[in-house]
């Protein structure tokens, strides 16, 4: 592919140093559809990047783009607080049951604003609200949002740097396999707990991926949450599942805990609840836990009408038939294999590959290897960002909806890369 040099002397002069997305990607979207976008010259790409998981059903999904221009059209509803529109009534309706009531989740559906961030925030402030404690134990590598509640369960350095004020109540713990394996599972959570002498204030939750996406694609065997749930319960502390990268069927049934069998007591949703790209968030809870002072949390944009649109319309659409589980879980087993190829290819250069549903990783032993290879991809027409502690995983999350024919397409292209680089 040939591209031409673009006009970025406006996003260079007026835009923040903040960028940085456009540094890895220099070129000029205009159109997207599917899972493809169109620079402003003409030039296609392959999205295996999908609005870091906001996509999941691609770029302008036509049934959802014809369900929100007919509300628009008729002059539906915008902007609403968390006053009772016909919008939201919809998609609490969908939501109740079509994902709620079949899995028996007995969930209440706060909506905290519009941001993952935002639904981390409620969470947390829930936790420590219901149990009248400080502390929230997260994990190493966790990500869980940039606002300074969030930033202090996210492991990320750089992140926390940026905070520019310490970080307190958040305390980390190992996440899954991150001692290879070497101690059991919880043994120093377990012990710091049953010590006066440890310091841990009793926690009020714990917060957990159960894929860890800006992590690294590090995945959590179902065992070791149920360890988990099982612990919290014993140890009086609420568990909060973030699913905001990994829910809404990226790891192929539509929340990412379902495999393990479990209930956390508190849920965040964002990325693709809304289906189409539009900021929507959910903080999801048991019904005891509702202790909530009316507008004790609130946001003037956590009533976004034509996100309930498009969300119900992606519920009514994609998960009413039980089909996309399955869809999801096929594709991935084609990308898994492909991934496979391409480590037994390259042992010298690729550590290892993991993943679930439509989220998958290849680590390379070379930690700059991995940004490579996103660069030759782009120049190949591929659309991937790297992840970790390093930016040392290559991170794939294609659309859902991405065909066979695509899928193929891209991990051939990424193969090459791949080749072109180790």
């Amino acid at each position: 592919m040939t591209i031409t040099q673009p006009d970025l002397s406006v996003f260079e002069t007026v835009e923040s140093e903040v960028r940085s997305y456009c540094r890895s990607w220099p070129t000029v979207f205009d159109r997207a559809q599917g899972s493809r976008m169109t620079d402003e010259d003409g030039h296609t790409y392959l999205d295996f990047f999908a609005g870091a998981g906001s996509l999941n059903y691609g770029h302008n999904n036509p049934v959802l783009k014809r369900a929100l221009i007919d509300y628009i059209e008729r002059d539906g509803v915008t902007h609403g607080l968390d006053m009772s529109t016909t919008a939201k009534r919809a998609f609490l309706e969908s939501f109740q049951n079509i994902i709620l009531r079949p899995r028996d989740l007995p969930y209440k559906v706060m909506f905290p604003g519009p941001t993952g961030a935002n639904s981390v925030e409620a969470a947390l402030k829930l936790a420590r609200k219901v149990k009248g404690r400080e502390s929230i134990v997260s994990f190493t590598n966790a990500f869980h949002g940039m606002s300074l509640g969030a930033l202090a369960v996210t492991g990320n350095s750089m992140k926390r740097a940026g905070a520019g004020i310490p970080l307190v109540h958040g305390t980390p713990m190992p996440f899954d396999n991150y001692l290879d394996g070497t101690y059991p599972d919880f043994l120093w959570f377990e012990r710091l707990l049953e010590d006066q002498g440890s310091g841990l204030n009793t926690p009020a939750a714990v917060i957990v991926e159960t894929v860890q996406g800006e992590g690294g694609i590090n995945v959590a065997r179902p065992e070791w949450l149920r360890a988990l749930s099982d612990l919290c319960e014993r140890w009086d502390m609420l568990l909060i599942v973030d699913d905001i990268q990994m829910g809404c069927g990226r790891t192929g049934a539509f929340f990412s805990f379902e495999e393990a069998g479990i209930v956390p007591d508190i849920v965040t949703v964002s990325k693709s609840i809304s289906g189409y790209g539009l900021p929507l968030a959910l903080t999801l809870f048991k019904p005891e836990l509702d202790i909530w002072e009316p507008g004790e949390h609130n946001g003037t944009f956590r009533g976004n009408n034509p996100a309930f649109v498009t969300a119900a319309a992606t519920l009514d659409t994609y998960w009413a038939d039980g089909q996309m589980e399955k869809q999801t879980l096929a594709r991935g087993e084609i990308v898994e294999a492909h991934l496979k190829a391409i480590a037994e290819e390259h042992p010298e250069a690729i550590a290892e590959y993991r993943g679930r549903g439509l989220v998958w990783g290849l680590e390379c032993n070379d930690k700059p290897l991995a940004d490579k290879i996103a660069k030759r991809a782009f120049e190949l027409g591929l659309l991937i960002e790297t992840s970790g502690p390093e930016s040392e995983v290559v991170k794939l999350l294609p659309a859902l909806t991405t065909t066979p024919e695509e899928l193929d397409e891209g991990l051939r292209i990424l193969a090459r890369a791949v080749r072109d680089c180790a």
